[in-house]
């Protein structure tokens, strides 16, 4: 060229729906699976707390009570935490993420998906100094709040990120080892908190608390060198950045075919949206994730709800009582020596069955599991309840019903753990467009947390032996089963089938079938030929402006 210049690369894209996505890369397995390391902080939070309620030197220091002697029976029964300070000190924390993944869904479209989950690692230490610091329920609440606000930005954004850095093929399997990684925060907060349950001390409760610093970290620093998303990229409409860090994810250079069509592919979804979703103001961009009909497959409401609706059965499996409350349940059933040592097991079930979901939810499916899953957690729960108010109940002192009862409770967790744990999480990432993806999966993330709040509001009273308490038992099992019965139902009726599908053919997926038959639909055209760029491309350094404006007059030619 005159001058010396260098031309600038034109993307152009491919009307083979095969040839979208480059072969899958050791470097794309890399960056996703440290992406997903993100869980450790919501396994983690999780785990902890469940212990340290429990632990002899906490109840005394936050209740006042002396130990009480072993001899004395009522004296025992009575030394633990109010069911009320139960509840605040686990349920305040849900409040937090359940706010801070809302502003994370907001922000992630703002300053990106990479800084959004380093400012949540940033909020989350300075929560985790005050509940280091804590010696009263006071100053425990307000460190809880912080650092849920930024578990609730690190939950919702890694989702975000991971679904759309993930190679199609395996999509469903990275994303599944987010919950993995939260087994293993689980898993690893368990074992400190029995570790360090008899120091008579506060480093029985600080030390695991102060651990988690360690988490913040390595994500943090990490995420530095880590590409952002180039999906983020093209809705900011900055299409060499795109170019550079999908080449990056990918690992071919800028100007390969792959790079080319999926690039295009995803740039041609993008305006294809656009001219369906408008961009209005500020608040109109919220509306954008309620517009349309409930009725319609694809329409953005429909497609909230169901995210909202996913995350919310996930919680309604009951699965966080056993592993928030589960030593103050096993304590409960009288015959359990060390109530400590059985969460732990339960623990240990939950992080050796989560791995299974890296095969089976791209074998057969999201929908197919998740139906599969739910009905086995139904029949476990109910087994649970008939043999707790039967034969295991703490008044029979049955060690072999008991036995018999936490054998099939960790035959519930491996239920969940294999099929609603980590699937909740690849549907939310998967069925929203690019221009409300971070709000939709911002809002379906604080949908988990809202709901994980009210569970451990009302638990405690569900459970609990005081007065005006419900004191359910292992009756709270039947409780949770029958919602087991409507999150299978939800599975069955509304959940699409997206296994083996790039984000953009999700999108023509919902526009052209319904949940129940969704696994039939294959892709049959690309979003690139819809909207002209199979023969004239766009450059990459062209204006955000320029960009559509070509484009659409590409699809109307």
């Amino acid at each position: 060229m005159p001058g010396g210049g260098v031309a600038p690369i034109v993307i152009t894209g491919t009307t083979d729906t095969s040839r979208l996505e480059a072969p899958i890369t050791i470097r794309a397995y890399l960056i996703c699976a440290f992406a997903a390391f993100g869980g450790i902080f919501f396994g983690y939070d999780t785990g902890w707390m469940g212990g340290v309620l429990a632990m002899p030197y906490f109840i005394r220091l936050y209740t006042g009570l002396p130990y009480p002697d072993a001899s004395d029976k009522a004296a025992v029964k009575a030394f633990h935490l109010p069911a009320s300070d139960q509840s605040l000190t686990s349920s305040i924390l849900s409040l937090g993420t359940f706010l801070g993944a809302i502003i994370a869904g907001d922000l992630a479209d703002f300053i990106g998906r990479r800084t959004t989950i380093i400012a949540g690692c940033g909020i989350f230490t300075i929560g985790c100094i005050l509940e280091t610091a804590s010696t009263g329920l006071g100053l425990m609440c307000a460190g809880r709040v912080i650092c849920g606000l930024g578990v609730g930005f690190i939950s919702a954004i890694v989702i975000l990120y991971m679904s759309e850095i993930a190679p199609k093929a395996v999509r469903g399997a990275v994303v599944a080892g987010y919950q993995f990684c939260i087994t293993i925060g689980i898993l690893l907060a368990n074992c400190v908190v029995y570790a360090t349950q008899n120091r008579n001390d506060t480093g029985s409760y600080r030390i695991p608390i102060a651990v988690q610093f360690l988490w913040a970290i390595i994500l943090a620093t990490g995420l530095f060198v880590l590409p952002e998303s180039p999906r983020y990229f093209v809705k900011k409409g900055k299409l060499e950045s795109a170019a550079k860090a999908l080449s990056r994810v990918r690992g071919q250079p800028i100007d390969s075919d792959y790079i080319q069509d999926e690039l295009a592919e995803i740039i041609a979804n993008h305006e294809y949206e656009l001219q369906v979703i408008p961009q209005t103001t500020y608040l109109g961009s919220w509306a954008n994730c309620f517009s349309g009909s409930i009725f319609k497959g694809n329409s953005n409401v429909r497609r909230t709800v169901v995210g909202i609706l996913m995350q919310m059965m996930q919680q309604l499996t009951g699965i966080n009582f056993i592993f928030y409350f589960g030593t103050v349940f096993f304590t409960s059933l009288g015959t359990i020596s060390n109530p400590f040592l059985i969460t732990l097991i339960t623990t240990l079930v939950n992080v050796c069955s989560t791995p299974v979901s890296f095969w089976t939810v791209e074998r057969f499916g999201r929908r197919k599991i998740l139906i599969i899953g739910g009905s086995g957690m139904v029949i476990m729960q109910f087994i649970v309840g008939i043999i707790g108010v039967t034969a295991g109940r703490a008044s029979v002192n049955n060690h072999a019903a008991v036995s018999a009862m936490i054998a099939f409770i960790c035959f519930n967790i491996s239920f969940f753990a294999a099929t609603w744990g980590p699937c909740a999480w690849v549907v939310i990432g998967e069925i929203f467009p690019l221009p409300i993806r971070s709000r939709g999966v911002g809002i379906s993330t604080s949908s988990n947390w809202f709901w994980n709040c009210i569970i451990t509001v009302i638990t405690p009273y569900l459970v609990g032996t005081g007065k005006g308490d419900a004191n359910l038992g292992a009756k709270v099992f039947f409780l949770w089963g029958s919602l087991c019965c409507l999150s299978t139902a939800f599975a069955y009726f509304l959940v699409p089938e997206t296994k083996g599908l790039s984000l953009e053919q999700v999108d023509k997926m919902m526009e052209e079938s319904t949940a129940r038959h969704s696994a039939a639909w294959k892709p049959h055209s690309t979003f690139a030929e819809e909207m002209g760029l199979t023969h004239k491309g766009v450059a990459l350094d062209a204006p955000a402006d320029e960009i559509h404006t070509t484009i659409v007059e590409k699809a109307d030619v």
